[in-house]
């Protein structure tokens, strides 16, 4: 696969692989039964002894439903499954959410942040992913797939995802997506006339979004410091592997 197809790409293509197939044998199963999927996932987690995530802004999970969702993350982690998890960006607007994913960032289960849209999707092992069809947690429609070259597709994508992906401590994703572009053009060396000019913006509102960048990422105004190569600093840190 070319580095230019998405994940989103990727789900067009196997539903119409499923539509055409028409009762051919193949390792690719759409299941329209959001509970069926669940269990289905839970026959596999027992014996898996990896995953691989990509979760988009999801529904807010309440109560007992959350814990128990929590619960099993970290019960599969204490018996040595490794974890990893590629999140949306907007799911850490969420305070409840951002510190869920905190705790199990800490217990073992790694996140990385993107900015890019994302589709759910969970790969067991090189065994079975769950794809869903549209980029929404809890919308019917998932393709289950064993079939070992589409698994393979899927694993290379979410390992090229995850390498480009920033830490989920690292400063910058406190950042809004504005804040970001002009942190980035900021670091291409552009002053902010040409921010403004290259955004399309006000040189006033590149200087609140700089004003606001340099709050969030803790960098008070001194004699001996220059807060912009700072700021380029922190950006490079979060966005260069």
């Amino acid at each position: 696969m070319g580095d230019s197809v998405s994940l989103a790409q990727l789900v067009h293509r196997l539903e119409a692989v499923v539509g055409d197939l028409r009762g051919i044998p193949v390792d690719v199963e759409r299941v329209d039964d959001d509970a069926l999927v669940r269990e289905q996932i839970a026959q596999v987690v027992p014996a898996a002894g990896e995953l691989r995530a990509m979760q988009p802004l999801s529904a807010v999970e309440k109560g007992s439903q959350e814990q128990k969702s929590r619960r099993r993350v970290l019960d599969a982690l204490e018996r040595g499954m490794t974890m990893r998890t590629i999140v949306h960006a907007s799911v850490l607007d969420d305070p409840r959410k951002a510190a869920r994913i905190r705790q199990l960032h800490a217990s073992g289960d790694l996140h990385r942040v993107v900015d890019e849209p994302i589709q759910q999707v969970l790969i067991f092992d090189r065994a079975v992913a769950f794809l869903r069809m549209t980029p929404f947690t809890y919308a019917p429609g998932t393709l289950v797939i064993r079939q070992q070259s589409l698994l393979a597709a899927l694993i290379d994508l979410f390992e090229r995802t995850w390498a480009t992906a920033r830490e989920i401590d690292e400063p910058t994703r406190r950042l809004s997506a504005r804040e970001r572009e002009v942190l980035a053009l900021i670091a291409e060396g552009r002053s902010n006339s040409a921010v403004a000019r290259a955004l399309s913006i006000t040189e006033a509102a590149v200087g609140k979004h700089v004003a606001s960048l340099f709050a969030k990422l803790e960098l008070p105004e001194t004699a001996d410091d220059n807060r912009r190569v700072l700021a380029v600093l922190a950006y490079l840190r979060g966005t260069v592997r």
